[in-house]
């Protein structure tokens, strides 16, 4: 899938066997939002790469374009400037509210979203148990919304995101609204995942210890516009702790240069 700056969307022909391509490729991408004198300018000149299997995670102060981003990958938006090739198709995204329909089911939620893409009732219905036995809500298949807690949910959101197996997972900041308990246990939960299913994950997050916790690189953007002004790989052996001094030293490094951005533009 490659998104344009005109809006329109191509689904790509397949590359020779033997080619190597980027699960996810930002090439020179700006995004203004509005016009003349009321023009914000989002993102400016983005170039960006995710290799298959890669978990990439985005930091930056807030309103510097992360979401912005993240909505061009999935191509819920088109830049104004540069190109988006995803050329698995279009990716899964998982938000920070589970959006689950409260009418619904735990597994019909999982089921739906399996049945706009044409998959059978049969099949549906055994990859959604599969799904939820994976993020260990089998117990809980028949339960509606309000009856899980916020982090149930957000397994739910997980298991319905991972249906539909795509090669590329945008996640804006899934975990910010739950408790540290709560997010931790669903760190281990994505990593053990990730690492069965082997998706490229485009992650963004606030969080810089959530960040080095979680990604094999970090990419830090500036303040509005956002730009890329800083990454750097995690080698970090995982399975990694939030609280251990490995993490938190890539954190506090991080944190440096975020500080550092945000004194250049102001706060």
């Amino acid at each position: 899938m490659t998104t344009r700056a005109d809006g329109t969307v191509r689904e790509d022909a397949r590359p020779p066997d033997d080619a190597v391509r980027p699960a996810v490729a930002v090439n020179a991408v700006g995004k203004v939002h509005g016009r003349g004198g009321n023009a914000v300018v989002a993102l400016d000149g983005i170039t960006l790469t995710v290799e298959p299997g890669e978990f990439v995670c985005v930091v930056g102060a807030s309103g510097c374009g992360k979401s912005t981003l993240l909505s061009l990958v999935a191509g819920l938006d088109a830049p104004t400037t540069g190109t988006i090739d995803v050329p698995g198709g279009t990716p899964a995204l998982m938000f920070q509210e589970s959006a689950l329909f409260p009418w619904l089911t735990v597994a019909g939620n999982v089921e739906l979203a399996l049945k706009l893409h044409g998959v059978g009732r049969a099949e549906r219905r055994e990859r959604a148990r599969e799904l939820l036995a994976a993020v260990h809500l089998a117990d809980f298949a028949r339960r509606r919304p309000h009856q899980l807690s916020g982090g149930m949910r957000q397994r739910a959101a997980l298991a319905r995101t991972l249906a539909l197996r795509t090669p590329v997972l945008l996640m804006d900041e899934p975990f910010g609204a739950l408790d540290a308990m709560t997010r931790d246990l669903l760190h281990d939960e994505l990593e053990r995942l990730w690492r069965q299913r082997g998706p490229a994950v485009l992650f963004v997050t606030h969080n810089v210890r959530e960040a080095a916790r979680l990604a094999d690189r970090i990419v830090l953007l500036s303040s509005r516009p956002g730009r890329v002004v800083w990454q750097t790989r995690v080698d970090t052996p995982r399975p990694r702790r939030i609280d251990s001094p490995e993490t938190a030293a890539i954190a506090a490094d991080v944190t440096a240069r975020l500080r550092e951005e945000v004194r250049r533009h102001g706060g």
